[in-house]
């Protein structure tokens, strides 16, 4: 049997809600045994999504692993997965993520029980997202991660969690429903929810009937809300700030992802007319997401807020990539995300091993840190290095790209003006970056943190294999490229 008859993708998607599942029902769980079922749960599920890429089919421009199941016959509605260049990347993010995620709350005591279990639910509907190509599947999955995201941040989160939950929830649910109208609105026109068959549709005959424009943007403003998008971002420092450390590198790394799949997967390739109408637009709110975003980030005093900010920024030039709507362009929209997952879930782990350490994320009262923790001050700077996109690591070449793409697209007008302001946001980042590394680990020392611990053997391992993809990605990265340009001759571009 071919690896393809296991229903590897369903497999992928669903594991991780097997082991909630399991981490739910059995009896007398200790604190000790939920975490060995998350983790060997999220284990199988990165294993197989390796495998998947390792066997994935680079010269194919087509779907594959794909399985098709009919599920609401009646109106069409089928259980639709699969994954080409675009989602592949973002699939072994997402396992790899959720696995490590497991190792970073690894110190969680409080009701364990239920927190593994909204952790695996929270992966398993994110794979779905990046894998449905079935629209009302996608928004099933889109809308269940809403749910162990309000729990994980309200029961385990910190300050105001309860706040920074109902905040997250409404932003979100306001951006389904938008959602949901686009999608119904699609059907009523088109009577599918097949993404793949609404990718070659035809609309001369439907503008009559409704404005192609007004689908459009009801689908984009959930997206523009979820990567998020100047002035929609406001929800992403309270959540990350407020957020368990592994929920906000699964927020970072993997959930705000969905925001920029959904732009390229529906927004670009289903609507490429309306897209080239509204990329100017779009693109000068990408210019001005990375450069408010970088400037806001100078002004923070919380380690975890710092970086939420920053991943405004940087989410910005995924928003660029996107809409410059050239070939080149959205590769590089493509592996920023790949790398921003990688870099910024990095930060945050740094930043809970720092908080777990000294009791606190406020910048003022930390200093001098290098000289107890070596390991974690080597890290951490090797994430804040790839931030800034230092060369060699993996946010060097996805910004690289994104910035020539962008500058060579003849797809917008002035659109070479708006790469170099976007561009000027490189040196704010570095300027942030150093400036916090600085404050935080080479100040004077200060006697409260004098025997403060370092890294144990298990922090190691898991901050050692972010290190590990970020360097691999920086100085190879075909081995996303590859992947990614497969897909490439199916987009519509100018």
């Amino acid at each position: 049997m071919e690896f393809a008859d296991f229903y590897p993708l369903s497999l992928i998607i669903f594991l991780p809600a097997v082991g909630a599942l399991l981490i739910a029902v059995i009896p007398g769980l200790d604190s000790g045994g939920v975490k060995r079922i998350a983790a060997f749960f999220t284990f199988c599920s990165f294993a197989l999504s390796l495998a998947m890429f390792c066997l994935f089919d680079r010269s194919s421009s087509a779907y594959q692993f794909v399985e098709s199941v009919s599920w609401i016959p009646q109106i069409n509605i089928n259980y639709h997965i699969g994954v080409d260049g675009l989602s592949m990347p973002l699939v072994i993010l997402t396992t790899l993520l959720g696995f490590l995620s497991v190792f970073v709350s690894w110190r969680i005591e409080l009701r364990p029980k239920e927190y593994f279990a909204w952790l695996l639910i929270l992966e398993s509907s994110i794979l779905g997202v990046f894998c449905s190509l079935d629209l009302l599947l996608f928004f099933l999955f889109w809308e269940v991660e809403v749910i162990p995201m309000y729990f994980l941040i309200s029961i385990w989160g910190g300050g105001r969690r309860a706040y920074s939950a109902i905040k997250y929830v409404i932003y979100t649910m306001f951006g389904g429903a938008m959602m949901l109208a686009g999608i119904l609105t699609l059907y009523a026109t088109t009577g599918t929810f097949d993404m793949t068959v609404l990718a070659g549709t035809d609309f001369a005959d439907l503008v009559a009937v409704i404005p192609l424009a007004a689908i459009f943007w009801l689908l984009i403003t959930a997206f523009l809300i979820k990567l998020p998008v100047f002035p929609l971002h406001t929800w992403l420092p309270d959540a990350h700030t407020d957020a368990p450390t592994a929920v906000s590198v699964m927020l970072a790394g993997s959930l705000l992802k969905m925001g920029g799949y959904g732009m390229i997967r529906i927004c670009v390739t289903v609507f490429p007319d309306v897209a080239r109408d509204y990329a100017h637009l779009l693109v000068i709110l990408a210019v001005i997401g990375i450069l408010y975003g970088a400037a806001v980030t100078i002004k923070q005093t919380d380690l975890k807020r710092l970086i939420a900010y920053s991943s405004v920024s940087h989410m910005g030039y995924v928003l660029l990539g996107v809409f410059a709507l050239s070939d080149l362009s959205i590769t590089g929209a493509c592996l920023q995300m790949f790398s921003h997952g990688m870099v910024t879930g990095l930060l945050f782990a740094m930043v809970g091993l720092v908080y777990d350490k000294t009791h606190t994320r406020s910048i003022p009262e930390l200093g001098g840190l290098a000289r107890q923790m070596p390991i974690i001050v080597a890290v951490f700077s090797v994430a804040g290095l790839a931030s800034l996109g230092l060369p060699g690591t993996s946010g060097f070449a996805a910004e690289f790209i994104v910035f020539l793409g962008s500058f060579t697209s003849t797809a917008v007008a002035g659109i070479k003006i708006y790469t170099l302001l976007g561009a000027l946001a490189i040196v704010v980042t570095a300027g942030y970056i150093l400036w916090m590394l600085e404050r935080v680990f080479y100040r004077e020392p200060k006697p409260k943190y004098d025997g403060v611990p370092d890294a144990n053997k298990l922090e190691m391992a898991y901050i050692f294999t972010f290190v590990a993809v970020i360097m691999l990605v920086g100085i190879y990265p075909r081995i996303l490229t590859d992947v990614i340009d497969s897909w490439l001759p199916t987009m519509p571009l100018p």
